[in-house]
Parts: structure tokens; sequence; C-alpha cells
């Protein structure tokens, strides 16, 4: 992986990666996302169809930054997620820089269905994000937190997990759930790879949801690995 812009380098190893990523010194929403060319967020039905191995081991090592990752159920479901995220490597990373081992889990669900796979040996308790009235069947040790009553209020799900000591916040979609963080004006940080494929007519965006009001976030860099580019935005800031 090397850098493009704003000044090219060479290829960058490990600690520069992490580096170009950092943790914040307060509270953070990142979204880490793929497309195509055209506009799709996945391929075949499934985003991870677009990637590469650069771009899963940027994944991981934004995984290694977060307190928590959030990912909706149906995309637990297609993309295949087990319960644990990081390899022991990342797990020592975490470690030695005063971090837990792991990043806790979060599924957000509109149903109440998440995947049995998200249960199965967690190294951490896994969170379920729902709201009061949607079914709560889940294993004895799940912290289940209800944000909302009918629906799950992107914004009172950020300040439950902030109230958890979770404020290092890692969107992996999907669209619905990126969506409504959008629409709420919560998302601080997109990171976007750009896959050299055209998916043609059919596929969905990153975001899905009803319209909303356009946000500008501000250019921080442009990485590649050869084949996809790596780009970081981040929220404007405030004078």
């Amino acid at each position: 992986m090397r850098r493009l812009w704003p000044e090219p380098s060479a290829e960058l190893d490990s600690g520069e990666l992490l580096s170009a990523y950092p943790r914040a010194d307060r509270p953070l929403l990142r979204a880490n996302m793929i497309t195509s060319l055209d506009g799709a967020a996945t391929l075949e039905g499934r985003s991870g169809a677009l990637g590469s191995p650069a771009d899963q081991d940027l994944m991981k090592r934004l995984r290694m930054q977060a307190d928590v990752v959030v990912v909706g159920a149906g995309t637990i479901r297609v993309e295949g997620y087990g319960a644990t995220l990081l390899d022991a490597e990342a797990q020592a990373w975490r470690t030695a820089h005063g971090l837990t081992p792991h990043p806790r889990f979060a599924a957000v669900t509109r149903s109440g269905d998440v995947p049995a796979k998200f249960f199965t040996d967690p190294p951490t308790p896994p969170i379920v994000i729902t709201y009061a009235s949607a079914p709560h069947d889940y294993p004895a040790d799940t912290e289940v937190i209800d944000c909302g009553d009918s629906s799950v209020d992107p914004a009172v799900m950020v300040a439950e997990l902030a109230a958890r000591g979770l404020t290092q916040i890692l969107c992996e979609g999907g669209p619905h759930l990126l969506g409504g963080l959008v629409a709420a004006d919560l998302v601080d940080e997109l990171c976007l790879t750009l896959s050299p494929t055209l998916a043609g007519p059919g596929s969905v965006r990153i975001v899905a949801g009803p319209p909303s009001a356009p946000r500008r976030l501000t250019p921080t860099h442009v990485l590649t690995d050869g084949t996809h580019l790596y780009l970081r935005h981040t929220r404007p800031t405030t004078p």
C-alpha cells in the first residue's frame, strides 16, 4: 500500500498504515465501505467480492483501532461474519497499546433475527442493538441494547455505546444501517475502497433509505495497492 495524495509515498509499513487511520481523542464514528467504479456496493450479492487482500488487511487495521465494530445483521449473514474479528497478531498489537485484545462486536437488527455464527464462541460478550418491541431471544451472555420503541434510533445507539465506554465506533454497513447514520449526521469519517470493477445495473449503493440532506466531508488521503483506491474523508473541522 502506498500513498498517492496528498504526498506520494513509497510502500507504507504496518505502523505507517495504522498511523494513517488513527484513533481519535474524541468520540468517533468511522464507516468502512467498498464500492465499484459505477457505484455498486456489492458484486453477486456480496461486498467482499469487490475487495482484495489489501482491502481485507486495511479492514483488519481499522478494527484494531476500534472499541466496537457495528454491523447490520443482514450483512453479518450475507458476508459470513464469525464472532472473532481479529487474528493473534492484531490482538497482540491492541494489548501492547493498552486496549482489550478484541473490540466489542455489535449486530444491529430490526427483525430480531441474528445469525447463529455471531454467537458462536465470541471472544467478548456479543451486543445486539435492537428496539423494545422486537423479539429478544438471544443467548444468556448477550448484551441487548434497546435503542427505541418501534425502530432503532441511530443517535440513541451511538449514545448508548458511548455510555459503555465504546466511543471509537467502526461501522461496516450494510447500506440501511449506514444510510440511517448518514441521515442522522452521525458519520465523522468515511473510509471508502474504490474497486476497479464495473458491476453493471441492479446493484445497491453503500447507503439505502429515505432521502436526506447532503453532507460534505473533507478528503484526507488517497492510498493504492496498485489496483484499488482507498479514500479517507473526515468531517470538516469546526473553526
